[in-house]
């Protein structure tokens, strides 16, 4: 008998930009920039996640975020574990700029759920 497929979990990554990136001499910002889009590309290619869809704040929200909402970037996805979303919470530990860890720059927390199903009438 073959189990059912587990349902994968609803995952919202919410982003923050800290003050460190923005007290950066400009020459210094476009590490951090690369070191970003590691990260992004991190959780996309986290084996088994399915990116459902990404807000990016940083035309309406100038400067850092404060303690919680509002965040400055978010990434909601399909993972398929807990496991999974720990790795990739952990890019931020991992990814170098420099002598430095991009958690110096850019903080995440992942609110983690189920999708939430539109009942039809």
């Amino acid at each position: 008998m073959t189990e059912p497929a587990k349902a994968p979990l609803r995952v919202l990554f919410c982003g923050a930009v800290l003050q460190n990136f923005f007290d950066l001499p400009s020459a210094e910002i476009g590490k951090v920039w690369k070191a970003t889009g590691e990260l992004l590309r991190g959780i996309r290619d986290v084996p088994g996640a399915t990116i459902i869809g990404t807000i990016d704040d940083d035309q309406t929200m100038v400067g850092t975020s404060p303690t919680g909402f509002p965040w400055t970037f978010y990434i909601l996805a399909d993972m398929p574990d807990r496991d999974s979303v720990v790795a990739a919470c952990n890019l931020l530990r991992t990814i170098e700029i420099g002598e430095h860890r991009l958690w110096r720059y850019i903080r995440i927390e992942a609110r983690i759920g189920r999708e939430l199903a539109i009942p039809e009438l």
